[in-house]
């Protein structure tokens, strides 16, 4: 019979493996985005509220601006009456974050082609600013529940069957282990294409050099608006997990935050690294609030991944995964 303890550690771990997976689905925009152009884009955590706001809205047959047109012309509308289907609406969703990721294309980074990075990381600076308040005005701010069929709650099997082996059942969410399914297959496919399609070498060309990009012929606007709709939809894909975890709340932006530390972890290039990195995280921070939370006065899950982040910079860099940069002089 094992210990209550260690029985409790290994439920703490599996539920950390969890929460990691959801924090490296958000990681994952920004290493696309990086690769791409070389800079952080601050908003992708943005585009994961935008994402499954949009989402329901569609769903519940919202409509846009409502609360802007009751306003301004003293109506009172708000849906209209039907509901649309959660697939139809996913792929509805996502011809929308296509159509985002062509005009961030054209009104912002064609003008900055070759720029400084630190330009093009205030540019997504403005956009997540801008696009949370587009989101606000387009959908309202009111907290809205998503529920596009995921199981959800515990998982049967696992906690029989732990509850057989140990004495004690595992809780385990349904939603959890579909996430992480759903992660495993994101990673291999993203993986795939940037390592053996035309498009993933080209991608990898623009991230070293634009300008040397298109004198072999590379089409910046296309590479660009292909990474930003590819990261659209993966911000989808987080938007829905999130937000049918925790509901649809302007909050959801602010996931983007514990994907900074992830990224530090494992390499800002490195798509397997995002993964890596979001477990760590994800099982530490779990652990951490199991052994040392109690004495250290709880709530050490809202600063452990900071701290852990910081130890990387000051003794790796460029993360478990990352390239690391030499410059000559």
């Amino acid at each position: 019979m094992m210990p209550d303890q260690l029985l409790f550690a290994m439920e703490v771990t599996l539920n950390g493996l969890m929460a990691g997976v959801l924090y490296a689905l958000v990681a994952l925009g920004f290493v696309l985005i990086f690769k791409a152009s070389g800079i952080f884009n601050y908003a992708q955590g943005v585009m994961a509220l935008f994402a499954a706001l949009t989402l329901v809205g569609i769903m519940d047959g919202q409509v846009p601006f409502s609360h802007l047109i009751n306003a301004m012309f003293g109506t009172d509308i708000h849906d209209f009456g039907w509901h649309v289907p959660a697939v139809l609406a996913i792929a509805l969703t996502m011809v929308l974050m296509v159509g985002f990721a062509w005009l961030v294309n054209r009104l912002v980074l064609r003008h900055l082609v070759n720029q400084e990075p630190i330009i093009l990381f205030m540019a997504t600076i403005g956009l997540a600013y801008f696009l949370e308040g587009f989101g606000d005005i387009m959908w309202g701010s009111d907290i809205k529940k998503l529920d596009v069929g995921l199981p959800q709650g515990l998982n049967a099997f696992i906690d029989d069957t732990t509850y057989g082996w140990f004495g004690y059942g595992f809780f385990i969410d349904n939603l959890d282990i579909v996430a992480t399914v759903i992660a495993a297959l994101l990673v291999t496919g993203l993986v795939l294409f940037s390592q053996y399609t035309k498009q993933g070498r080209a991608l990898r060309a623009v991230a070293d050099d634009h300008q040397a990009a298109l004198s072999v012929g590379i089409s910046l606007n296309f590479i660009w608006v292909l990474v930003w709709s590819v990261a659209g939809f993966v911000a989808l894909v987080a938007g829905i997990m999130w937000g049918a975890k925790s509901g649809v709340q302007f909050s959801l932006s602010l996931i983007a935050l514990k994907a900074l530390p992830v990224l530090m972890l494992g390499g800002f290039t490195s798509i397997p690294g995002a993964i890596v990195g979001g477990l760590i995280i994800g099982v530490g921070e779990k652990l951490f609030e199991f052994i040392a939370g109690p004495a250290l006065g709880g709530a050490t899950e809202n600063w452990f991944a900071y701290v852990l982040a910081l130890l990387f910079l000051v003794f790796r860099p460029q993360g478990l995964f990352g390239e690391k940069i030499i410059e000559r002089v």
